[in-house]
């Protein structure tokens, strides 16, 4: 039920500001970045730890896993509660949890700490339905897709950063880096966000029931979730083995330039906006199948090519324009189903979401343990693959 307050219908159908689009655009980013800081690290981290890199790689997937049961927990909440004190509570979380792992001693405690940074990294997706709650309906298409490519070039930037500074300072240093900027993003966003109103007058207990209801009375959810967890789970394969793909044959790099392969993302990231405004003028699943075919190509680069720099940034570029392109349009899809459970429809994509990251990064580190680059190439093909049968048996959906 969607309250009736006079401020809650404005926002509904008024316009957003530029100013605050580009914040939380900024938030987004930063906030998000939190997930991707150890992946660039992993070799690193498994020197100081004398870990293998499967045993490494377990530092990615618990981040991913604790984010997916952080968005079951806490991004519901963003129906029933107002969500600017929501989002400066969890980063104040999140400035601990970070600590946690800039002073972690062992691999027990790391991966702890690094589940208790994506429970509470999950501000993006309470920024997001509050932004399609704010935005016009004519204009929701371009605002989540400008507001996703902060997210996207935060999730980029954070390897590049993260590479550099743990290849000069040390890992630790970029971890206490990063608890500061959530102090201070917390500090920022209570000052400057809008004060918002609930959407729904459900309790707990009937709100994560009626998550249940949403899947199973919303197809076009189930289809758009399974696909985002399949390319997900692609991306999280590439970005977790890449650490250890450059640093031997035929390359020799450090984390600083797996890091810098971030930046050459960015070239696919800036088409975000550009698939939000086509998903508002097109067909959006249509979208979706030409971007899977995207992520797919892309990954024929890495297997046949790889061992030529420029096809690795060829395909850096056509996997991140496919994967978040294709996250644009199925959260465009998705928001419009029911608008005042825009938050639980989320929380059901991105928990399918960041369920499908951590599998391909616990997929990566078995692939490239017993089969080097070439296995982690066809594992991440066959998650597209899987991706592709999916949206071609729904392509009447909408």
């Amino acid at each position: 039920m969607i309250t009736t307050t006079d401020d809650s219908a404005r926002t509904e159908h008024s316009s957003m500001s530029k100013k605050l689009i580009l914040l939380m655009s900024l938030a987004c980013g930063m906030a998000v970045a939190n997930l991707y800081y150890n992946q660039p690290l992993l070799a690193d981290m498994g020197r100081t730890f004398h870990a293998t890199a499967h045993q490494v790689s377990n530092i990615a997937m618990f981040t991913q896993i604790g984010y997916a049961v952080g968005m079951f927990i806490f991004v519901p909440m963003g129906d029933m509660k107002e969500r600017r004190l929501l989002i400066a509570s969890l980063l104040m979380a999140v400035t601990i949890s970070l600590i946690g792992i800039a002073t972690a001693q062992n691999l027990l405690w790391i991966n702890l700490a690094s589940f208790a940074v994506g429970v509470t990294t999950v501000v993006p997706q309470i920024i997001l339905p509050l932004a399609a709650q704010l935005a016009a309906p004519v204009e929701r298409g371009k605002v989540i897709g400008n507001i996703m490519g902060g997210l996207f070039i935060g999730i980029l930037l954070a390897r590049t950063v993260s590479g550099l500074i743990g290849g000069s300072l040390g890992w630790r240093t970029m971890y206490w880096i990063a608890a500061a900027m959530m102090l201070a993003l917390a500090i920022i966003l209570q000052t400057f966000l809008p004060k918002s109103y609930p959407e729904s007058r459900l309790s707990f207990a009937g709100l994560y029931k009626s998550i249940g209801h949403l899947i199973v009375t919303q197809p076009v959810l189930r289809e758009a979730s399974l696909i985002g967890a399949m390319l997900f789970g692609s991306f999280s394969i590439f970005w977790t083995s890449l650490s250890f793909f450059l640093e031997g044959e035929p390359y020799h790099y450090g984390s600083e330039v797996a890091g810098l392969f971030g930046l050459i993302g960015i070239v696919g990231v800036m088409g975000a906006p550009i698939v939000g405004r086509l998903a508002d003028r097109f067909n959006a699943k249509t979208m979706v199948g030409l971007l899977i075919g995207i992520c797919l190509f892309s990954y024929l680069f890495f297997g046949i090519l790889g061992t030529s720099l420029w096809a690795l940034f060829v395909g850096v570029v056509l996997l991140d324009l496919g994967v978040q392109g294709a996250q644009v349009s199925n959260q465009t899809r998705i928001y419009s189903l029911i608008p005042e459970a825009r938050s639980r429809l989320n929380t059901v994509y991105m928990v399918s979401y960041f369920l499908g990251g951590s599998l391909g990064s616990t997929l990566s580190g078995y692939a490239w343990s017993w089969w080097k680059w070439q296995g982690v190439c066809v594992t991440g093909g066959i998650m597209i693959v899987i991706a592709l049968i999916i949206w071609a048996a729904h392509r009447t959906k909408t």
